[in-house]
């Protein structure tokens, strides 16, 4: 495959960075664990393209697809952006273009001048999903209850994965209960009590679990890429300032050493999320691939938050310090949707099946 990026990803990428430069400040960020939603340039990012860029033209968008997304994905994880973009455009809106008719696709539209927002409350792999969904005439019934659901604490709408369908689930509909997770406060407990939705409701069966799954994995690594780079950068900038015994850190070789290797995992990050996405882009079977991205976006994104904070000593624990919106965010994108020892299992159950 050719890991050159298209034009589209280097404007799009380019114009959301821009966009980010004179709306996201460190000085002006919600404590680490609160806010959770920047509804300000949320609509910013609406007006300027953003949202709609990367979606098919039968839902009104620029006909690009999950490259750009990952592009614009990484630039919102260099500014830890407080934007849903990753359960409303990459997994909610995407399966709806891709799956959806009718009333389903109307729900899109709103999505895309940045008036609501979507989520997506899917299982990691090989587990079973939280809700069950039983036939009732000529609709379902759905119950079951889902933890920190990513965006679920302002979401206007979720797609549900329930038995062995995704479905299309109203606010209004579902319980939801406000959570606040290791850096910010956007996610929710999703608690559906016999719910009874009608037949429109029902997106498609387990191929659009499994493809929301997937494509919302390779969009996480792509904000993992993004926040771990970044960090990088702060980290070296830090070293080459800050001295001790009348030099600068970046001078010693222990420290030099452990950039480098911080170096070497970023570069896994991102050469395995191209794969992935490309993959995916294409059409191919991509699970083997998805799997050993988001490993590397678990395991390199653990130890280059660590070696972030190490390397800039006292500092690096201040939870003032903007270091520390990295840190935590590096360590929700390790664990959501798998972790790096669940993405082995998925791998050494895909080999050997």
């Amino acid at each position: 495959m050719d890991f050159s990026l298209t034009e589209a990803q280097r404007d799009l990428g380019g114009l959301t960075r821009r966009i980010l430069a004179g709306k996201s400040d460190p000085k002006s960020w919600e404590p680490a664990g609160s806010g959770g939603f920047d509804r300000a340039l949320w609509t910013d990012l609406a007006r300027a393209g953003i949202l709609d860029a990367a979606l098919p033209s039968v839902v009104g968008g620029g006909g690009f697809g999950l490259l750009e997304q990952c592009s614009v994905l990484i630039e919102l994880g260099r500014a830890v952006a407080p934007v849903p973009y990753l359960t409303s455009i990459t997994m909610a809106a995407s399966a709806l273009a891709e799956f959806g008719s009718g009333r389903q696709l109307e729900t899109v539209v709103p999505v895309l001048r940045g008036e609501k927002v979507l989520t997506a409350a899917v299982p990691d792999a090989g587990n079973p999903c939280a809700f069950t969904a039983e036939a009732d005439g000529d609709g379902w019934r759905l119950t079951g209850a889902q933890t920190a659901v990513p965006a679920a604490a302002f979401a206007d709408a979720l797609l549900i994965a329930a038995g062995d369908a995704v479905f299309v689930v109203d606010r209004e509909a579902a319980e939801i209960s406000a959570q606040e997770v290791v850096d910010r406060g956007d996610a929710g407990l999703v608690e559906l009590d016999g719910v009874r939705v009608d037949g429109s409701a029902r997106l498609g069966g387990p191929e659009v679990v499994e493809w929301i799954r997937l494509r919302g994995t390779t969009g996480l690594c792509a904000y993992q890429l993004g926040t771990v780079e970044r960090a990088l950068e702060m980290t070296t900038e830090y070293a080459k300032e800050r001295k001790q015994f009348d030099n600068v850190i970046a001078s010693f070789q222990a420290v030099r050493q452990r950039l480098a290797d911080a170096y070497t995992d970023v570069e896994a990050v991102r050469l395995t999320l191209w794969q992935a996405a490309w993959r995916l882009s294409e059409g191919l079977p991509a699970d083997e691939e998805v799997a050993t991205a988001k490993f590397w976006a678990a395991e390199s994104g653990h130890r280059v938050a660590h070696t972030a904070v190490h390397l800039h000593g006292g500092v690096g624990i201040d939870v003032d310090y903007p270091l520390h919106r990295y840190f935590v965010a590096a360590k929700r994108a390790e664990f959501t949707l798998g972790g790096a020892t669940a993405q082995l299992r998925r791998l050494g159950d895909l080999i050997s099946g």
